[in-house]
């Protein structure tokens, strides 16, 4: 790994602070492996399956507006194609391209980073999640995209990113909303508390009518938390009064157990069942995936 690739481990975390050089010279320069330099707008390339995938028009035409009158005052970061040295791909600042591009400038300031594809993509992910420009759920992919890909674990992918592990798990679990409540985070009808509410819901069903409710109603995420657990308790009553498959199972139970499966299944939104001989037994707690069992040890605390 030469001296740049290690400093783009570094930077990450960092932001674009971390990418420029505090004072950008006015011709190219090699140092570590950069050079800043005017190129030519067609000269670049968004970069293929970037984090950002959704831009806002309204806030796009204003930014065209602004770089119409000042110029584009912050440089692009970019790295070489693997297909020429004279064309450059997009790690950060591909809204401001698409501005510029409508703007009419032929010329932009670059940087360029010489970083392998994987960083390319850890630095753009970094970078737009810091400056907010990201959609939840396009945060959620990009980490699964990281894990699937480069064989991270949660707990290194958080190092990468300069995040907690629990918020990667957290992120993670958005990727199973279904499609509909999936399109509400992204237009920003639902923020990611409501989402991250909704996903306690004891089916989708429950879960698309409140979502719809909270959008309708513009509610609060502590309403939605509210209307997620009394849909639990009621789901919770009916399975403690026989009125779910499998109570055959339960009926020789004490009210005292009973009412402890209702309230695990409140706090861990899964189902739960405890198996007591004699003041000895098992307790067991189902969970659909890998993701989901990493929530359940993060709300235990393990």
């Amino acid at each position: 790994m030469n001296a740049d690739q290690k400093g783009a481990r570094r930077a990450l975390g960092r932001g674009l602070d971390a990418l420029l050089p505090a004072a950008p010279p006015a011709t190219p320069t090699a140092a570590e492996g950069r050079s800043v330099f005017v190129c030519a707008i067609e000269k670049i390339v968004p970069q293929k399956g970037q984090p950002r995938q959704h831009f806002d028009e309204t806030e796009l035409e204003e930014l065209t507006g602004s770089i119409r009158e000042h110029g584009l005052i912050e440089p692009l970061i970019v790295r070489r194609t693997q297909s020429s040295n004279d064309s450059f791909e997009l790690i950060a600042g591909e809204r401001r391209w698409r501005a510029a591009q409508r703007a009419g400038l032929r010329e932009v300031l670059v940087v360029v980073k010489d970083v392998s594809p994987k960083e390319a993509f850890e630095l753009a992910l970094v970078e737009n999640v810091q400056r907010a420009d990201l959609n939840p759920i396009e945060i959620a992919e990009a980490f699964d995209r990281l894990l699937r890909e480069h064989s991270y674990t949660h707990q290194t992918l958080a190092e990468r990113v300069g995040k907690d592990r629990t918020t990667i798990v957290n992120s993670l679990r958005l990727l199973r909303l279904p499609p509909r409540i999936r399109t509400m985070v992204i237009s920003r009808e639902l923020s990611e508390g409501h989402a991250r509410a909704l996903l306690g819901a004891p089916s989708d069903k429950v879960m698309a009518d409140v979502a719809e409710r909270t959008v309708h109603g513009k509610l609060p995420v502590r309403k939605v938390e509210a209307l997620i657990k009394a849909a639990k308790e009621k789901e919770a009553r009916g399975a403690t009064d026989g009125e779910e498959p499998g109570e055959k199972k339960r009926a020789g139970k004490s009210p005292a157990i009973k009412d402890l499966e209702a309230r695990l299944m409140r706090r861990l939104g899964t189902r739960v069942e405890v198996r007591d001989q004699g003041g000895r037994g098992e307790l067991g707690i189902t969970y659909g995936s890998l993701d989901e069992l990493d929530r359940i040890i993060a709300l235990l605390g393990a």
